[in-house]
């Protein structure tokens, strides 16, 4: 089979996220006919069928579903490759970290201080960033390292380090009956409105950022089940009450797998040991530190191969 091309793929993965060629070629700012005709030459090429008619539109088959899948890496991994190759050419070392709002459980500041105090620490810029984006800035090159929270945030392909383990609290309008219990249960929470992200699934209001779900919370439209360091940030209006059994939530450090700088892993040595002199701090707020021991192998095998 010929080697295929990123423009070709670039094309099937519009049509794709679109099920719908004509959409899709006007979204690609073309014709419709040479789309299809790309289509098909790409069919033809790899030799079995990629899409199926559905009503109006069109659907991937199981080979379809596969090459969206694989043709989302390859052009991650292009992307990533042009971001990386032009920040090389910059001048001075320099560390990019994407992070949503709030996401770093008031932790940063004293890992940007403490990095900072570090001989020859290079530049760091904070991208904040809407939720669930930090994947795939990763992926493309654009940053070299993200805060992300566990098990909501996609960490295939990354390498971790354990910063932090929250409990879980629930968010509630001061006036809901459950805010002035100590604790609550999941089973105590069935039935609420609770929020949406973009592109989960769900009945709730959809929320893009952690403003947004304040707001709504105070309204009463919605409750939400947040980290339990969410609460050092609450509004008067709203109350905080503990999920028992809710599961924990972890706050990792990642950056793609197989990279190698020692920049990168002072950054990361650093971020453990910020986290580790937090820990008798943590039993006071809910949360508790990852093992010092276990972050800092991982950063040295992981990181210190550098070139």
């Amino acid at each position: 089979m010929e080697r295929l091309e990123t423009r070709e793929l670039a094309y099937f993965v519009v049509v794709a996220e679109e099920q719908h060629v004509g959409r899709a070629a006007e979204r690609l700012g073309m014709a419709q006919p040479p789309l299809s005709r790309a289509i098909k030459k790409l069919e033809r090429r790899i030799g079995v069928p990629l899409l199926e008619r559905a009503g109006r539109g069109i659907r991937l088959t199981t080979a379809g579903e596969v090459l969206r899948r694989e043709a989302g890496k390859v052009l991650d991994a292009a992307a990533a490759a042009g971001h990386r190759t032009r920040r090389a050419g910059e001048t001075g070392p320099r560390l990019v970290l994407a992070m949503k709002p709030g996401a770093d459980a008031g932790m940063l500041p004293d890992i940007l201080a403490a990095y900072r105090a570090q001989p020859a620490a290079a530049t760091v810029d904070v991208h904040v960033c809407g939720v669930g984006e930090q994947a795939g800035l990763l992926r493309a090159g654009a940053v070299d390292m993200a805060l992300m929270v566990l098990p909501y945030d996609d960490t295939s392909g990354f390498d971790t380090e354990l910063l932090r383990i929250d409990g879980q609290i629930a968010i509630l309008p001061a006036g809901h009956q459950l805010a002035g219990r100590p604790s609550v249960r999941l089973d105590d929470l069935q039935g609420e409105t609770q929020p949406r992200w973009p592109g989960m699934p769900g009945t709730g209001p959809v929320v893009r950022d952690a403003a947004q779900l304040m707001q709504l919370i105070s309204l009463g439209e919605t409750i939400a089940i947040v980290p339990a360091a969410a609460k050092a940030h609450l509004r008067h209006d709203l109350v905080a009450v503990p999920v028992l059994d809710a599961e924990p939530i972890s706050l990792v450090l990642a950056w793609p797998e197989h990279t190698r700088s020692a920049t990168l892993a002072t950054f990361v040595r650093t971020a453990a040991e910020v986290a580790a002199d937090q820990r008798p701090r943590d039993r006071l707020t809910g949360g508790v530190s990852g093992d010092s021991v276990g972050r800092r192998r991982m950063a040295d095998s992981a990181l210190l191969r550098s070139k």
